[in-house]
């Protein structure tokens, strides 16, 4: 008896290339076999909607010398793949001529965007949203050309969002109707319903897209909704690694990880799930696997809730209390100090709003518990801009010595360890320190305690491999 309801969405890379189509045309296949429904989630060719945005900033500053270049290189990527892998010459031209009609509509949005001057959220999204559209008829007509029996839909007809253009958020209520009405007799026929990630509608029909990991989102939400088993996502490497194997080559795929653990990973700067992502399918305790389009027999990352930790956060005797080392780049650390702040109520909220009115993130706060001063980090980009707003709202204070003096270092870099078991297990602050001095790294700022699966250290720049190696043998060893 096959298993129920499967969703499986494949990234960029996943679909960018003759070669990776066929992986995912042979994996969509092997899927039907094991599963009696199965839902298929694209993004768009890896590097298209990068193709399309810039395309249309320059529009928007009134260059459109690039679009017959972009034109020839969507139409030689999407029609090449299409040659090579469609059989059916009737459904081959077919599939080119809609692919075509997309093209010439980026076209003509970038002329009106050029005409205009500016490029509106909601304009950016229709631009946007055209590469998983091209994507969906490419491989919806490979499949069905394979034999296998597919049906290619966008997702604006059934995600229903409001009308918060480049981060859309979905109306779960509106989009459980449409989706099961729309998906499921498809379904029922053995049908593979083929749909684009990234993408929604607002409730009069215009395209909005679901912001950063929109694609992983999407399949998020159809599997919630359905409700699904299990989600895959396809993308191309073997699950989530312990640290970037650009650093250290001894570098491994954890078979489980908590769902805890992995939004700290996406917010610590690995290339994982964004954890907005997620959230539907652990409120709906639905399985999910991370794998490789280019090693589909490996077992990926299986997500879970709780990553093989007991309930109170220990780690069980064998489990890896640090998990993952990741790196943040090119952050600098802001600090306001000065004696006058001991006892002032308010000042971390003032100087917070400073951030806020910049529309900067920060990643990481300390306190010193005197009071005498606060730091955070920011992305070095920002640090003029937030160091003048702080100034700015601080200006009296600054004057009047209460506040001896607002700055920020030179550029530095945040370490962050990993595991489930990083809070309750003695000894682990100890290790990590230890292999930083036994180095020679000096650990400027240090954020623990905010959440229960994470340790956070800025260290320098120039240390930043040097510390992810380290804290890496903690893993291995």
């Amino acid at each position: 008896m096959p298993k129920q309801t499967l969703v499986m969405k494949f990234g960029g890379t996943s679909v960018g290339s003759v070669d990776a189509l066929i992986n995912a045309t042979q994996i969509i296949r092997d899927a039907k076999k094991d599963w009696s429904r199965v839902v298929v989630v694209t993004s768009a060719m890896a590097g298209v909607t990068n193709l399309l945005l810039d395309s249309a900033t320059l529009a928007a500053h009134g260059k459109t010398d690039a679009l017959p270049n972009a034109e020839s290189t969507l139409r030689e990527r999407h029609f090449a793949a299409a040659d090579a892998l469609i059989k059916d010459e009737r459904l081959c031209e077919q599939t080119k001529a809609e692919i075509n009609v997309l093209i010439l509509s980026l076209v003509d949005l970038c002329k009106a965007i050029a005409v205009l001057g500016e490029a509106s959220p909601r304009a950016m999204d229709a631009v946007a949203s055209l590469g998983e559209r091209m994507s969906l008829r490419l491989l919806g007509a490979i499949v069905n050309d394979a034999g296998v029996k597919a049906q290619a839909i966008e997702s604006s007809e059934f995600i229903i969002t409001n009308a918060h253009y480049q981060n859309a958020h979905p109306d779960f209520k509106v989009t459980t109707e449409k989706t099961r009405s729309l998906l499921n007799p498809l379904m029922d026929e053995g049908i593979i319903p083929i749909t684009t990630g990234f993408i929604g509608a607002t409730p009069e029909g215009v395209i909005t897209t679901l912001g950063r990991g929109g694609s992983d989102y999407s399949a998020a939400i159809i599997a919630s909704v359905l409700p699904a088993n299990d989600v895959w996502i396809w993308t191309d490497v073997n699950g989530v690694m312990t640290t970037d194997p650009r650093i250290v080559k001894e570098a491994k795929t954890l078979p489980e990880i908590s769902y805890g653990e992995i939004a700290e990973l996406a917010y610590y700067g690995a290339k994982v799930l964004h954890p907005k992502t997620i959230r539907p399918v652990v409120e709906a305790g639905i399985g999910l696997r991370i794998c490789n389009t280019f090693n589909p027999s490996h077992p990926g990352t299986r997500l879970t809730a709780n990553g093989h930790a007991t309930g109170n956060g220990k780690a069980n005797k064998g489990d890896q209390v640090i998990k993952a080392v990741t790196a943040i780049r090119k952050q600098k650390l802001v600090t306001i100090e000065g004696r006058g702040m001991l006892g002032v109520p308010g000042v971390a909220a003032r100087a917070f709003g400073a951030v806020a009115s910049t529309g900067t993130s920060v990643p990481l706060i300390t306190q010193a518990s005197s009071e005498q001063s606060i730091c955070f980090a920011v992305p070095t980009e920002s640090a003029n801009q937030v160091l003048e707003a702080l100034q700015q709202n601080f200006a009296i204070e600054l004057s009047e010595r209460d506040i001896d003096r607002v700055w920020a270092t030179d550029e530095v870099a945040i370490i962050t360890a990993v595991g489930s078991g990083t809070r309750n297990t003695p000894g682990v602050a100890g290790q990590i320190f230890s292999k930083l001095g036994d180095n020679d790294i000096n650990v400027l700022a240090i954020a623990h305690g905010s959440s229960d699966v994470s340790i956070s250290m800025v260290v320098e720049t120039k240390d930043t491999e040097i510390a992810v190696r380290a804290l890496h043998e903690l893993i291995v060893n």
